[in-house]
């Protein structure tokens, strides 16, 4: 099965020109810069999605293309682009991943114009018009698993790490409540420079954040960075002397960035997401066969912001089944859709072979270069 299939250049969309046969929409995933390793698997999973689409006769009878955008630039450059794309009728809708920066200026740039579904782990607070999120917030992601870590491992002494932008900061907010609401205590908060490019080497930074935790007594650190920058603290930290008997956990940890540390056997990272790849439940199961049907073994690792993708794929497929592609009816009917046991559903979703989404989150630990599921949150 060729992915290519269903992917439309937007600069060739130019001499074409919109066509009202077709659902077009914009693919909005980091395809280069901090997490430009999660880009691949989250653009085919995008094409499954639409191939899966286009096989069962397409969106109330529109086959789906997908028009990609690298979403992994400056926030205004991609804002600009799909603007552009929106302006001109030759997208419909906009779905993906990307930093919460680069989120922030597409629901300006987007807002009241298309539906707009932003698939990972958000920052919380109000959203303009269109905007769909499928994601959690850091208190429904993160909370559960503070929660569940301290309790269990009797942690006492938390840290914060995070990447000086919008969604770390948002998590930082939430530890400092939550934390010392558990009987703990945050004994250091720290943001780090942003890096969109791996120009400067940050080994050099996490060192002597690793040091300052050391000397602060921590036992356990919440992790916001994200990227080639979370793969680059995990490996200086597997390194030091607090490896082993520190616990890490992380809101931005799946098997691409895993991989990006060299793995990791200390038995105390661990990572909070809404799935995981070797999760065992029958809907990841089919999911995952279908993705190594479509694309063979040697892909890359369908990990939760992929499967995100995927989702949001079939939810914009689903409101223009319904008649409710609008930036107007976006998120009220995208709430309709996704709840359970609405009649409109069925029908909405007769194109996604797995149905709707789940809204469930799982705690997992490194093992190696896989994460294991510990439990449900």
């Amino acid at each position: 099965m060729n992915g290519s299939a269903v992917l439309r250049d937007g600069t060739e969309l130019l001499v074409t020109g919109p066509d009202a046969a077709v659902l077009r929409l914009g693919l909005l995933l980091p395809l280069s810069g901090p997490i430009g390793l999660t880009g691949p698997s989250g653009l085919n999973a995008a094409c499954l999605a639409a191939i899966e689409v286009n096989a069962s006769g397409g969106a109330a009878g529109r086959a789906v293309e997908l028009v990609p955008v690298d979403a992994g630039r400056a926030p205004d450059a991609v804002a600009a682009d799909a603007r552009f794309l929106a302006d001109a009728g030759l997208v419909q809708a906009f779905v993906g991943f990307h930093t919460s920066d680069v989120h922030r200026a597409l629901e300006t740039a987007l807002a009241g114009r298309v539906p707009y579904v932003f698939t990972p782990p958000h920052e919380g607070g109000p959203r303009r018009q269109g905007v769909v999120l499928l994601g959690d917030s850091p208190d429904r992601q993160l909370g559960p698993a503070v929660r569940w870590l301290s309790e269990h491992l009797r942690l006492r002494r938390w840290a914060l790490v995070g990447s000086d932008y919008i969604w770390p900061r948002s998590v930082h907010r939430m530890a400092v409540r939550l934390v010392p609401s558990l009987g703990a205590e945050v004994v250091l908060d720290r943001l780090v420079p942003f890096r969109r490019t791996a120009e400067d080497d940050p080994e050099a930074a996490f060192e002597e954040i690793v040091a300052a935790l050391d000397r602060a007594g921590t036992d356990a650190i919440l992790l916001s960075l994200v990227g080639r920058d979370l793969a680059v603290f995990n490996r200086v930290f597997a390194g030091s002397r607090l490896s082993g008997r520190v616990v890490r956990l992380s809101g931005a940890l799946e098997e691409n960035v895993l991989l990006a540390a060299g793995g990791d056997d200390t038995g105390g990272l661990y990572s909070a997401m809404r799935s995981f790849a070797g999760q065992g439940d029958e809907r990841r199961l089919e999911l995952a066969e279908h993705y190594r049907t479509a694309f063979g073994d040697v892909a890359p690792v369908l990990e939760a912001y992929a499967e995100g993708c995927y989702d949001g794929v079939h939810l914009l497929v689903a409101l223009a089944v319904a008649g409710m592609l609008t930036a107007r009816d976006g998120r009220r009917a995208a709430a309709r859709l996704l709840a359970s046991g609405d009649p409109l559903a069925r029908l909405a979703w007769s194109a996604a072979p797995l149905g709707p989404p789940r809204a469930d989150g799982y705690l997992a630990r490194a093992d190696g270069l896989d994460l294991a599921v510990v439990t449900r949150l």
